[in-house]
């Protein structure tokens, strides 16, 4: 080896140690905007639990792409066929319009007094994160589940969404059902490559305190949170950000036409704003949640959110 080319190769591994030792953020030029988040939609924002004419997961890929989202997250419940070959068929759609399936949004719940009902809860998710992988979904929105005193869904939101406990049986032991029931999933989940998401949704993950005792006990990097903004019925901005720094997708939610339980009036330009100062650079998954006919409401909202989560500073309103 030669002089010269001794000095070369000393002078490139300085320069490579000096360029690898640099963080992202301090390698980037001061005035360079963060990227913007790609923005996805929820097939549940079409369908809504009611719209016949939007039931079809397939079709919904269809509309979103024709919208111009990045992304589709799939409701589970909406799904009418969960065949091997339809799962690839829907794999296929999205992939051939451009866009990724960000999420794969399911129900289950471990409040339960009965062993029996909280195992089937547990091969009930077991069984959607093998889904998930099927359909190269990287993640899966879980719920605590709800003490289930409230019968109605309807009723359940007139009270806020808060509900009286199972007689006789506390808070702790449904956080324990909880993480039991969450921790017999890690192993699927990081098997299959998928991260669950505990949602901000109702019962024990009502607040951001109840999610965070549970995802901080199980302190698992395949269990993280699924943020939805519109499940803080009130003072959301503190919550939202309380769980920000755990969030593996972030669900928007717009209402249009007035909410089909409620409305909030949420400054998106804020919640981005928070997003950014915690480093959250993932999927953005729009829920409607309005009156509006999805076909005219859906594409307001991702411009809202488009606006908002490029870096907009201006106030964000709805009507």
């Amino acid at each position: 080896m030669t002089h010269d080319r001794r000095q070369f190769l000393a002078a490139s591994a300085a320069v490579t140690l000096v360029a690898g030792s640099r963080s992202p953020l301090t390698a980037a030029e001061p005035d360079a905007k963060p990227r913007p988040n790609p923005i996805g939609v929820s097939t549940y924002s079409f369908w809504q639990f009611k719209n016949r004419a939007y039931r079809d997961v397939g079709g919904c890929i269809d509309l979103a792409a024709e919208m111009g989202f990045d992304a589709v997250e799939i409701l589970h419940r909406q799904m009418t066929d969960e065949s091997p070959a339809t799962m690839q068929q829907l794999k296929r759609r999205a992939f051939l319009k451009g866009m990724s399936l960000c999420g794969f949004s399911t129900h289950q719940g471990f409040v339960f007094t009965a062993q029996e009902e909280r195992q089937k809860n547990v091969d009930h998710t077991i069984r959607c994160l093998e889904m998930c992988y099927a359909m190269g979904i990287p993640t899966m929105r879980v719920n605590t589940g709800r003490w289930g005193t409230i019968k109605s869904f309807d009723d359940l939101m007139a009270a806020r969404g808060i509900e009286p406990n199972i007689p006789g049986v506390s808070d702790d032991d449904g956080f324990k059902w909880v993480i039991d029931g969450l921790t017999a999933c890690l192993k699927t989940a990081e098997k299959c490559g998928v991260v669950m998401g505990l949602e901000n949704h109702w019962g024990l993950g009502r607040t951001p305190e109840g999610v965070l005792r549970i995802v901080d006990a199980i302190n698992s990097p395949w269990l993280q949170v699924t943020l939805d903004t519109g499940n803080f019925l009130e003072d959301p901005y503190e919550k939202l950000e309380k769980l920000a720094p755990k969030a593996a997708l972030v669900q928007t939610k717009t209402y249009y036409g007035g909410g089909l339980w409620y409305t909030l009036d949420l400054d998106y330009d804020r919640i981005a704003r928070m997003l950014r100062k915690h480093h959250y650079t993932g999927y953005i998954s729009l829920e409607f949640e309005g009156k509006e006919d999805p076909k005219t409401a859906v594409p307001k909202s991702l411009a809202l959110m488009r606006k908002a989560f490029a870096g907009a500073s201006t106030p964000s309103t709805q009507k």
